[in-house]
């Protein structure tokens, strides 16, 4: 599996959770959609992603 297509998985678990979580236990899990959404978009201009460090740091190429 390539490097974007896991970058984009974890990235769309952490947002459905973090939207489950501020349904069932509190509104303020929110804030961790948000950060991911803002990384996204930061990422997008910048290229610069911590996840595909931590990917290409567990040998995950491509």
């Amino acid at each position: 599996m390539m490097k974007e297509r896991i970058v984009r998985a974890v990235a769309g678990t952490i947002v459905l959770t973090s939207i489950a979580l501020a349904y069932t236990v509190n509104i303020n899990w929110l804030w961790l959609g948000l950060f991911v959404g803002a990384n996204l978009l930061q990422s997008a201009f910048t290229k610069f992603c911590p996840l595909e460090l931590i990917l290409k740091a567990a040998g995950i190429k491509n």
